[in-house]
């Protein structure tokens, strides 16, 4: 909608259009803005990333679920103790440790069809550099490709999920020395 001006021959907008534009702009920068911060306090990861389980230092591969609302992790021989504590061992290619810690909750979950009610704890674990408790249901996943999956109720605080990538931010929480 360019106006001629005969007068100073000149192609000009009209200063409806021009304020038009001009709010469209600022619109765009202060998003952009927004959009900016809010990625600077999360981190960004990919669809696998190496954790850490604190304070054992034990390192390993999980695989990041934005679909699982809660965090899963592989264990052996689970065995439960007066119906408030979990015995296990994590595989033996991850250290194969005894742990024994408390159950804070059951959930019931719904996995490749199959509903099961699993013992919760809560663990600390170190993602990229963020060192946090979580809870943790704990299962046999074996028959998995990764021994974790980091579910939702870890995620939705500090993390955004590039899925094009993998392996982005290496465990560098300064307490985490790997085992």
């Amino acid at each position: 909608m360019l106006v001629y001006s005969a007068m100073t021959k000149q192609f000009t907008l009209p200063a409806m259009v021009k304020r038009c534009i001009l709010l469209i702009l600022i619109v765009i920068f202060l998003h952009s803005l927004f959009t900016i911060t809010m990625a600077n306090d999360k981190i960004i990861i990919g669809t696998v990333e190496d954790v850490i389980l604190l304070p054992w230092g034990v390192k390993l591969p999980a695989r990041i679920d934005t679909g699982a609302a809660t965090s899963s992790l592989d264990v052996r021989n689970l065995t439960i103790k007066d119906d408030s504590m979990a015995e296990f061992y994590l595989p033996e290619k991850y250290g194969g440790l005894k742990l024994c810690l408390p159950i804070v909750d059951w959930r019931t979950v719904k996995s490749a069809g199959e509903v099961k009610k699993r013992p919760v704890v809560e663990m600390e674990i170190c993602i990229g550099s963020k060192r946090f408790r979580a809870q943790v249901n704990l299962n046999n996943r074996s028959k998995m490709t990764h021994p974790m999956l980091i579910g939702r109720n870890i995620l939705k605080e500090s993390f955004l999920v590039d899925t094009t990538r993998s392996k982005c931010v290496p465990p560098a929480c300064p307490e985490a020395s790997q085992k």
